[in-house]
C-alpha cells in the first residue's frame, strides 16, 4: 500500500474540484451574500451528518468574523429547536443530496415564515434547491473516497464555499482586526490585538527612576530594588533623559569609573527608546526587538517625556502578549 500516493491523488482530486467551484461561481453567490449582508437577525445554519459538521464549522466562521450565527440541528429542531427561528433570520441548509429527510422536513415551516433560505447543494434539481431563495451547487461529480461513498471532496467544497460567504462579508462590512479580537479575548491572538501597554505596565513605586545628580551606586540600588534591570533618569521636572542598565554598568566599570562619585547621568544612554501608553502591548515587543532591548519606559504619548510606566519583555511573555 503506498500512503503517499493515495495522499496526493486525495489532494489532487480535491483541489481539481475547488477549482471546478471556483470557476462556477456565478451571480448566485452573490445573492447569497446579497441575503446575508441584508439579515436583520442571525444566520441559521443547518445540515445532518458530514454536513452539519461542516455547518457547524461555518457557522463559527461568521459568528468570529462579525455575522452572528449559530448551528441548528435538524433533527432537534423538528422537535422543538426550530423555536431558534424567527422572523429576521436567514436560514443556509446544507445537504449534498438536497434530500435530506430531516433538513427537507424543516422547510415548509420555514418558508411560512419568510425566512429566506440559501441552498448549498451538490444537486440543483433537489427539495432543497426547489425551497431556496438562492441555490449554491458545489458542483463536485466525485468524492475523493476511492469508494466514492464518504462525504470527502464535497465537504471540502462545502467548507469552502461557507469561508468565501464569511469573508465576502467581513470585507463589505469593513470588519477589522480589532472587531475580530472582540470575539476572540481570551486566545494568544486576542491578547496580541486587545492587550495594550498601559495594561501591563509597572507604574508607580515600582518605577524604578533617580535624579540626574544621582551617582552610579545610588543608580544601581534603585536598579536592585526595583528589578526591571534598569534605572531612568530624570531631570528637575521629572523629563525622561536617559537610561541605566546592566550593560550601561559593564561599560562603565571597563573605564575604572568610580562609582560612589560619578553621576549617572554622565554614564547613562540618552535619548533611549520609549512607547506611549496607549499602544498595543504587541507593538511594545516588537520595538524591544528591533533595538534589542529587554525593557523600555512608557510615556504618555511621544510628546510627553515623564514616564509614566515601565516594561521588560518577561511582563509580556508573561501576557501571552509573545
Amino acid at each position: 500500500m503506498n500512503y503517499l500516493e493515495t495522499a496526493k491523488r486525495v489532494f489532487n482530486d480535491e483541489i481539481a474540484s475547488l477549482e471546478k467551484l471556483r470557476d462556477s461561481l456565478d451571480r448566485s453567490f452573490a445573492q447569497a451574500c446579497e441575503l446575508l449582508s441584508n439579515c436583520t437577525g442571525k444566520v441559521v445554519v443547518c445540515g445532518m451528518g458530514k454536513s452539519g459538521h461542516v455547518g457547524h464549522k461555518i457557522a463559527a466562521t461568521f459568528a468570529s468574523t462579525g455575522t452572528p450565527a449559530f448551528f441548528m440541528h435538524p433533527g432537534e429542531a423538528n422537535h422543538g429547536d426550530l423555536g431558534m427561528l424567527s422572523q429576521g433570520d436567514v436560514l443556509i441548509g446544507i445537504s449534498n443530496s438536497g434530500e435530506t429527510s430531516e433538513l427537507i422536513g424543516l422547510l415548509p415551516v420555514v418558508k411560512r415564515m419568510q425566512v429566506p433560505i440559501i441552498a448549498i447543494t451538490n444537486n440543483v434539481q433537489s427539495s432543497l434547491s426547489n425551497f431556496a431563495n438562492v441555490t449554491l451547487c458545489l458542483n463536485v461529480d466525485s468524492e475523493a473516497c476511492s469508494l466514492g461513498l464518504a462525504p470527502t471532496t464535497s465537504t471540502t467544497a462545502t467548507l469552502v464555499i461557507g469561508d468565501a460567504l464569511a469573508v465576502a462579508l467581513l470585507e463589505a462590512k469593513g470588519f477589522t482586526a480589532d472587531d475580530f479580537a472582540l470575539s476572540h479575548p481570551g486566545g494568544a491572538l486576542g491578547k496580541r490585538l486587545l492587550l495594550t501597554v498601559c495594561d501591563i505596565m509597572a507604574t508607580g513605586d515600582e518605577l524604578p527612576l533617580v535624579n540626574k545628580d544621582a551617582t552610579v551606586m545610588q543608580a544601581l540600588f534603585e536598579i536592585s530594588a526595583k528589578g526591571l534591570g534598569m534605572t531612568g533618569i530624570v531631570d528637575g521636572q521629572g523629563e525622561l533623559l536617559g537610561i541605566f542598565t546592566d550593560g550601561d554598568l559593564r561599560r562603565s566599570l571597563d573605564k575604572k569609573i568610580d562609582i560612589h562619585a560619578c553621576k549617572v547621568s554622565d554614564v547613562m544612554t540618552p535619548n533611549s527608546v520609549t512607547i506611549s501608553a496607549n499602544r498595543l502591548a504587541v507593538d511594545a515587543v516588537n520595538l524591544m526587538q528591533t533595538h534589542k532591548i529587554s525593557a523600555l519606559f512608557v510615556t504618555p504619548d511621544q510628546n510627553n517625556k515623564q514616564p509614566i510606566g515601565a516594561l521588560k519583555m518577561h511582563d509580556l511573555l508573561k501576557a501571552g502578549v509573545v
